[in-house]
Order: structure tokens, then sequence, then C-alpha cells
């Protein structure tokens, strides 16, 4: 893959770990997309649901991939843009369990914070965990939060942020009239592209925003450092 555009910037051989994206859907199939496009081919993809009609809207898929499992949606949208990741990307097709083993950079991209908060918990003591990116989306606004993994009071912050249920959340989610959670591609794009950007910082400097909350049609953005 050609990386003369950014590889100057950023080198995707800084990046000997792996980065594994739990859950491909708005957000996730986004940051696999932008991870891509970084050269970046060590990627593990978790997700067990299919894409319906109503994900095109806001996710990363196209038409024909109606009825595909999510994972191998996503891989197959990968590897038309760098076919030399083909022996490098891994698909999970029955998801995130809690037998799983984790390392290196971890996406948090799943819709169920039930989920994210049991994933963030069980690997609370794993230190082959360099950092956690984690991502709750809702129609105009989102927020990221991330946590350098050998930094206990982030870790600790990140897990108090998921003080919630899933119930709870839903309830302040907007639903279409067939409770169908509404979402659009501006907010999802918007803060996925900073939570790669973030990532990206912390490969080259090691400095680390612990959260990005914004709202993409209000043009609010707010940023907070690594010690908050």
């Amino acid at each position: 893959m050609n990386l003369v555009k950014s590889q100057d910037y950023f080198n995707p051989l800084d990046v000997t770990n792996r980065c594994h994206i739990i859950g491909c859907g708005s957000v996730g199939s986004t940051v696999a997309e932008l991870l891509i496009r970084l050269g970046l081919t060590k990627i593990t993809l978790y997700d067990f649901d299919y894409v319906s009609a109503h994900n095109l809207a806001n996710q990363m898929f196209n038409d024909s991939d109606i009825g595909k499992q999510k994972t191998e949606a996503v891989k197959n949208m990968l590897l038309s843009i760098n076919p030399d990741a083909k022996d490098d990307i891994v698909v999970c097709s029955d998801g995130w369990t809690n037998k799983t083993k984790l390392d290196g950079f971890v996406f948090l991209c799943v819709d169920n914070i039930d989920l994210r908060r049991e994933i963030a918990q069980k690997n609370v003591g794993n230190m082959s965990i360099k950092a956690m990116f984690d991502f709750r989306t809702r129609l105009t606004d989102a927020q990221h939060y991330a946590a350098d993994w050998k930094n206990a009071k982030q870790v600790s912050n990140l897990l108090k942020s998921m003080d919630f249920s899933h119930e709870e959340a839903q309830e302040a989610t907007p639903m279409t009239a067939c409770h169908v959670e509404m979402g659009v591609a501006p907010t999802v794009r918007i803060i996925c592209s900073y939570g790669v950007a973030n990532f990206m910082n912390f490969v080259r400097v090691k400095n680390l925003k612990t959260l990005v909350t914004i709202d993409a049609f209000s043009f609010e953005v707010d940023a907070y450092p690594q010690d908050v």
C-alpha cells in the first residue's frame, strides 16, 4: 500500500501490536476503515451481527453487503483498500466472549454499555493491553473516552464513565417511531476521526485525550487531557 501521503507523519511500523475492534457497526466499521488507510494490517474484528438494509445509512457497508456477516463485510472492505492485509486480518464472527484474550490496542465499538463495561472490567489487570478507546454515539452528539492501560487512574475513570445501564442509555437515545435507534453518518465520522487521531497521538508522542465530546451539528467540540 502506497503510504507516501501519511507515513512521514504516522509510520504503521511503529505499531507492533494488534488492533482489536469489538463491534463492527457504525463506529467499528468506520474505525476499521480509518486504521487500514494508515497502513495498519494487524486487525481483529469482532461481531456476531449481520448487515441489514437500515445499516447503510450510517455504517460503512454497501447494498451488496446486506445479509452478510458484518465482520466479513468489513474484512472485504479493508482488503479492497489494502489487499496486502489478507494474512493479518482476523475475523471473530461470534463476537467477543469472556474467554477472549486481548492485547495491544482495543477499540470498544459495541452499542451496549453493559458489554463494554464487562470487557474493561475483565481486563483491568491485563498489561498486554496498551490502551483502550471507547466510543458512544447518539443522533447529533457523541463521546470518545480513552485510557492508557498502564495508568490506573485513567482505567478507573474509564470504568466510572460506564456507571449506567444499557436500558438507561437507550432511554436517552433518539428513536424512530418503529423503535430503531436514530443515527447519521456525520456524527459517526467525526467522533471516529477524533478517536483514531487520539490513537495516532498516543503511538507517536504518548499524548492522550481521555475524553472528547462533540456535537456534529452545533459544531461544538471539547477535549480533556490525560490527567483529568
